[in-house]
């Protein structure tokens, strides 16, 4: 009984002692982290660098974008907001996707309507390729033109 008592006691310090080593781990602040900026970053495009997303460019000017994204964030802002704002500073080019209005709707529309049409197109061109038969020997084929008739007779000469 008295070493069980002692074990007990001896589990009970190591677990006091391992707590009282252990570093406290403290919630994050609140504020959005870099995956969160980085979410609406992927969505905006560098308007100094030709067809880099903000989330990966280098230059100094998309680092400040990227904070100005965390500041928005701070402040509440939606992604939609925050991407409004961007497009009020340097024009839709900066969208990775262009919003589906005006001449830019034709970027929706075109791609599934031809495909439409090359399926269609296909699908009537494979239907016109069918091969017919080879008549068999013996059999002739009727037609008004002296030519084919005179072919058929030669054919039947060659065969006799």
């Amino acid at each position: 009984m008295r070493k069980l008592q002692v074990a007990m006691g001896i589990s009970l310090g190591f677990i006091l002692l391992s707590l009282a080593f252990a570093v406290p781990t403290f919630a994050q602040d609140g504020g959005p982290t870099d995956d969160d900026v980085n979410v609406i970053a992927r969505e905006l495009y560098c308007p100094v660098c030709e067809n880099i997303p903000l989330d990966v460019c280098p230059t100094q000017a998309c680092e400040q974008w990227r904070a100005t994204i965390r500041e928005k964030l701070v402040l509440g802002w939606s992604d939609d907001q925050i991407k409004d704002y961007f497009v009020d500073q340097y024009g839709p080019r900066v969208l990775a996707e262009p919003p589906a209005e005006g001449f830019n709707s034709l970027v929706y529309i075109l791609p599934p309507v031809l495909f439409a049409i090359g399926a269609y197109i296909l699908f009537r061109s494979v239907r016109a390729w069918k091969v017919e038969p080879p008549t068999p020997k013996g059999v002739s084929v009727e037609s008004d033109d002296p030519y084919i008739a005179q072919l058929e007779q030669e054919l039947r000469r060659r065969d006799e």
